[in-house]
């Protein structure tokens, strides 16, 4: 995709540097969400229940609990490299790898997130709904996440900072 580029009458250090500022307030909102999945998904193991649970659903469990944690590595990766790298000149490079790791593990939130719908859809509904309930999830991830930008602005977008 061709970026598009703006025209905000910053200097390029400025655009950035409010660039990097912007994309670690996305990471704030969206680690939240990681946190109380990872919670949750930690807790369920230590439950009478859990140890009662089909090898599938356990399965299903520990999918869940591996796509939270990736998703918890790729969105506070950039939040590190930031810290770690600050004043170094790689605003530019954090932004083009951060912006490509964060689409990674909003992947990886959605799939978490519809993995343990699924999962407690399976146990206390059944295998159908388990099915019903994951596809329904992956349409609204899918359609509100990555379908709707695109119709909001059919403009090709970046996939790195600005040039």
């Amino acid at each position: 995709m061709q970026f598009v580029p703006e025209h905000t009458g910053e200097t390029r250090n400025e655009q950035l540097t409010r660039n990097v500022g912007e994309l670690l307030q996305e990471l704030r909102v969206a680690q939240a969400g990681v946190q109380i999945l990872f919670g949750f998904l930690l807790s369920v193991v230590f439950t009478d229940r859990f140890h009662d649970a089909s090898g599938f659903e356990k399965s299903l469990h520990l999918s869940a609990v591996t796509l939270a944690v990736a998703a918890t590595a790729l969105l506070t990766a950039p939040a590190a490299w930031h810290r770690l790298l600050f004043r170094t000149g790689s605003r530019e490079r954090i932004l083009a790898v951060g912006n490509r790791f964060v689409l990674v593990g909003l992947v990886c939130l959605a799939l978490a997130i519809t993995s343990t719908v699924a999962l407690i859809a399976k146990v206390v509904y059944g295998g159908i709904a388990m099915v019903v309930m994951g596809v329904l999830c992956l349409l609204i991830f899918g359609v509100l996440w990555f379908v709707m930008p695109f119709r909001l602005n059919p403009r090709p977008q970046p996939t790195g900072p600005p040039k």
